[in-house]
């Protein structure tokens, strides 16, 4: 009988501080050598001229969710699934939403019934709290997180979602009780609307309004707003889609400050500008999503930000929703930009994006590639060791890169439901040819290996730090935390 179920061999092997070349011994689905000369295995494979990386983590990507004006994604949990497995993603962390009136504990469950069935890769929840009501506060949430859910989404915009400052206090006293990770859409609900009911009264309704309504300066104020918030009750926040420079400065000089200030930005901001929501009709409804992508100035930023550390992790921010009147366009022609359901596709393309974009021309190495895209995901939201990285005790949850093919990207090669993708045409190199997770071969040459409901649900410890981003909690602050009976 073999030592091992599988090995691979010849690869060079990169996690997000090491790259080495080894053999890597997998038994049961969990990496149990690595190493040279090891046994045969009862299947091997020559990865020879090829990469072996972590799995990558998606921790930002909506998965069968209803929107809060009752759209559903396009993607379920099999669609959505196989298509980051296509592209390298082993892990994902989608969003069970709650909506107004319904409670966390029975959003959490139907969505569960909803991802086993059908997912084929590993997964794990964040939550969406919009209704921070005294059941869900001092009951439902705190259960939850104790229960694996660690991290929940709040929002500063969309009618139906937001929140005051109020409430986002209480959520962030909760989290710092708890030991859970606040993510927050910052965004000024305010500014948003006051500017696009200009814009629509004076018959300006094109997709490039969306970009005009949803102003800079509305994510750089909330964005300062949420750390002064989040500094007040001495919490980590996760600042997510950063997509302003402006909000990038604000980001990185708290960080500066020494406070646990995390951020995070996708593709459409490195790949996208404004400029590709100006096309003609409704074309450019395909590339809005919120924050809008912005100009070349701000598109800079954001690759300075991911290139210096400011941003921890990358993730797609996959929003499906298909080119019709079942998701953008619920209106058909006569759809606004206020009316069109907002987000792009690209769960499938987000590390050949990068890896394509930043690693072969040298602009990344792959250390900080496979960080930003896998291991700091992992840390953050409390699965790491065993998700994010290639060591021994670790799942085996792999990539393997032919880091030469060249691929011209097409609607019609990716695995999702949406229909189109706003990256048609570009032209990639690198590419994840085999993906395993858990040791099980799930892609290999172009054809899925795995099986409906081959995925399992990974209950998240309390988040780790991903960077070392500061310095010890000032004696001031602390005396502030203890006047407000937090500590």
């Amino acid at each position: 009988m073999s030592e091992f179920d599988l090995v691979i061999r010849g690869g060079v092997v990169a996690t997000g501080c090491d790259t080495f070349t080894a053999e890597i011994g997998i038994r049961n689905g969990i990496i149990t050598a690595l190493g040279s000369g090891l046994t045969t295995g009862a299947r091997e494979i020559d990865a020879r001229e090829r990469l072996v990386l972590p799995g990558g983590v998606d921790s930002h990507c909506h998965i069968e969710q209803r929107s809060a004006m009752g759209v559903m994604c396009a993607d379920d949990f099999y669609s959505a699934t196989v298509s980051a497995a296509f592209g390298g993603t082993t892990t994902v962390i989608p969003f069970a939403a709650q909506h107004r009136g319904q409670s966390l504990r029975k959003v959490v469950t139907e969505y569960r019934e909803a991802a086993a069935p059908k997912a084929i890769i590993d997964y794990a929840f964040h939550l969406i709290v919009s209704d921070p009501s005294e059941t869900a506060l001092k009951e439902e949430l705190p259960a939850l997180i104790r229960e694996g859910y660690t991290s929940f989404k709040i929002y500063m915009t969309y009618d139906r979602l937001k929140l005051d400052d109020g409430q986002m206090l209480e959520l962030l006293a909760t989290a710092r009780q708890q030991g859970a990770l606040v993510m927050v859409h910052a965004e000024n609900n305010d500014v948003i609307k006051w500017l696009a009911q200009r814009l629509l009264d004076r018959g300006l309704t094109n997709p490039i309004y969306h970009t005009v309504a949803h102003a800079r300066i509305a994510e750089d104020e909330a964005t300062n707003r949420a750390i002064k918030l989040a500094q007040l009750v001495d919490v980590p926040l996760l600042i997510v889609h950063v997509s302003s420079g402006e909000a990038m400065d604000v980001i990185r000089a708290a960080q500066t400050r020494g406070l646990k200030i995390y951020a995070e930005t996708c593709p459409q901001y490195l790949f996208l500008t404004s400029d590709d929501a100006d096309r003609d009709g409704l074309e450019g409804a395909k590339y809005c999503c919120s924050p809008p992508p912005r100009d070349a100035e701000s598109q800079h930023a954001a690759w300075r930000s991911l290139l210096n550390g400011t941003f921890q992790v990358f993730s797609s921010d996959h929003a499906p929703y298909r080119f019709d009147e079942s998701g953008k366009l619920p209106k058909g022609e006569k759809t606004t930009f206020k009316e069109m359901a907002n987000g792009v596709p690209g769960i499938e393309l987000r590390l050949p994006l990068l890896f394509s974009e930043a690693v072969v021309p040298g602009r990344m190495d792959l250390n900080q590639f496979v960080a930003l895209t896998s291991t700091n995901h992992a840390k953050l939201y409390g699965l790491h060791p065993r998700k994010g990285t290639i060591a021994v005790g670790a799942d085996a949850d792999l990539a393997i890169w032919d880091p030469r093919l060249e691929v011209t990207v097409s609607s019609a090669m990716l695995h999702d439901n949406v229909g189109y993708t706003p990256y048609e045409g570009r032209r990639l190199t690198g590419w994840p040819v085999m993906v395993l997770s858990r040791g099980r071969i799930i892609v290999e040459e172009g054809m899925l290996k795995a099986a409906r409901g081959s995925g399992c649900f990974l209950p998240c410890a309390p988040p780790q730090s991903a960077v070392p981003l500061g310095h010890k909690v000032p004696e001031l602050r602390k005396l502030e935390c203890a006047k407000l009976f937090l500590i």
